[in-house]
């Protein structure tokens, strides 16, 4: 083992690479789903025009969706690492909590944007 490697990387057996190759694609998706997260909210806070009477309204939207494409960039990396593992040592893979974080954040942030639009039309009566 080099002195760069992670700790325990060479522990267990080398999988079939064809797990191995599956569980890179699947990464690489949540690399992808952090990318468009982080862009959509960079769009939203740079391209969306202001809400009336609600100025904050483009940052309380985009920055919850910057936040959560850089949490979900960590995350994904640390679900491969605990897979990769696990196909090494032949233990059952871990169940992944993303699709539950993804989903349970994106639907507040859809309830936020719908509020702060219904507030802005609200106010500006």
């Amino acid at each position: 083992m080099s002195d760069n490697a992670t700790p325990g990387a060479d522990d267990g057996t080398e999988p079939d690479a064809r797990f191995t190759m599956a569980n890179e694609r699947t990464f690489l998706a949540w690399s992808r789903t952090a990318l468009a997260l982080v862009v959509g909210g960079l769009a939203i806070a740079q391209l969306l025009p202001p809400f009336p009477n609600v100025p904050w309204g483009r940052s309380v939207i985009a920055t919850p969706l910057i936040l959560l494409g850089a949490a979900v960039s960590v995350l994904s990396y640390f679900e491969w690492r605990a897979s990769q593992r696990a196909l090494r040592l032949g233990s059952p893979l871990p169940r992944s909590q993303l699709p539950k974080i993804l989903a349970f954040t994106i639907a507040v942030i859809a309830l936020v944007a719908g509020a702060v639009d219904l507030y802005s039309r609200l106010t500006s009566r």
